[in-house]
């Protein structure tokens, strides 16, 4: 199946769709996005190398990120179970979103490799994107976040 959508454009309003987490609550992604700075990061599988690698980058950031605002959800085409079983097992302190029918990828406009999502995230403030990254690094995700939101900052000032 040949995607059509494109990313997210910076300006563009974070999807009005509900996402259901690991533990099976539904999140309305537009209405709590409206509440601050958001990072929505889209990775292929739970409990894979270089999703495990980026998942706890975030994770050993945490602090730092919250610190300066920012409320992380992972977003992946698992099911609940298998983000639940990722979540405990790496100890993650922010939610997971399970997308097994693509919804939140399609309405992101998140590319397909192989059945999964790319590896790509989005930066929400006020329910705006207000950055993204469609070649996300995951040893350094946390990092760009950090610098971008320090940009973000400065410039409001």
């Amino acid at each position: 199946m040949n995607q059509t959508t494109l990313p997210l454009e910076i300006g563009a309003d974070v999807p009005d769709v509900i996402a259901v987490d690991q533990d099976g609550n539904s999140i309305p992604l537009q209405s709590i996005a409206k509440k601050g700075t958001f990072l929505f990061y889209f990775y292929p599988k739970a409990d894979t190398p270089g999703c495990i690698k980026e998942a706890c980058n975030l994770r050993d950031n945490y602090k730092m990120l919250i610190d300066h605002g920012i409320k992380i959800f992972g977003i992946s085409m698992d099911t609940k179970e298998a983000q639940k079983n990722f979540k405990e097992k790496y100890h993650l302190p922010f939610p997971l979103l399970a997308d097994p029918e693509g919804k939140l990828v399609e309405k992101f406009g998140v590319t397909k490799k192989n059945g999964h999502a790319s590896r790509q995230s989005f930066l929400a403030r006020n329910g705006k994107i207000v950055w993204r990254n469609l070649k996300v690094k995951p040893e350094t995700h946390a990092q760009e976040i950090l610098e971008e939101v320090k940009k973000l900052n400065e410039s409001k000032e």
